[in-house]
């Protein structure tokens, strides 16, 4: 099944197909090949930085996650479950080859890849080191990302194309762990590691870190309003 990309000039919602997917259905994973990541994507999903929201990105799912299995190859989640609470082997699919120059992706499985999966190709790409990249959305760690020290995207850069693709690629190829900005992705963020684990836990350190600025950003309001009455 050829599916040709959508003109992203032509969307403004978030989870769009943006690139050339040819696509196969298959039989789902193993459930034993989906143990690790399923429980962190569970993580993420109760900490909200996945999920669906009607008030937010126009009601669309966010959030996806991806394990690498071979040089060009990764699972990753599927199409729109960002706002699933649990993760089924029929919510994940292997990308069985990609071409970031080309705008392309090669997919198998039940449900047809996220709309992020060539960003996560661009990562495992520019950095053999990376195992493990977590897509999620937090509004506060995007808007205090500098104070944070996270690396941003151009933010005329869109989600879902070549180029910020290349732009993450750029930023992750000399880092083995951290988290990248999307700059045109309103609160996109991604994690990367070598291992499921240290992506989840420096995502969530960073969480508490982007908290911990917001609540003295609150106790600093409340102390001028109390010394100005």
């Amino acid at each position: 099944m050829i599916r040709p990309p959508q003109n992203p000039n032509s969307f403004h919602e978030e989870g769009v197909i943006k690139f050339d997917l040819s696509y196969e259905p298959a039989p789902p994973l193993s459930p034993e090949s989906l143990i690790e990541l399923g429980a962190w994507r569970q993580i993420l999903y109760g900490l909200g930085l996945t999920g669906r929201d009607p008030t937010r990105y126009q009601g669309l799912a966010y959030g996806n996650v991806s394990l690498r299995t071979g040089m060009n190859r990764f699972i990753v989640s599927g199409t729109q479950t960002g706002g699933k609470t649990y993760l089924s082997p029929y919510d994940y699919c292997l990308i069985m080859d990609f071409n970031l120059d080309q705008n392309q992706i090669h997919a198998t499985g039940p449900i047809e890849p996220s709309s992020e999966a060539l960003t996560h190709g661009a990562i495992y790409a520019a950095n053999p080191l990376v195992n493990c990249v977590l897509h999620v959305h937090s509004p506060v760690i995007w808007l205090n990302a500098k104070q944070l020290g996270i690396q941003q995207t151009e933010p005329s850069i869109a989600y879902g194309t070549p180029e910020m693709g290349k732009a993450v690629g750029q930023a992750v190829k000399n880092i083995n762990i951290g988290l990248v900005s999307m700059g045109g992705h309103e609160d996109g963020l991604i994690a990367f590691a070598d291992t499921i684990q240290k992506a989840g836990i420096e995502l969530v350190s960073c969480l508490a870190k982007a908290k911990e600025l917001e609540l003295l950003a609150t106790l600093n309001i409340n102390r001028n309003t109390f010394q100005s009455e």
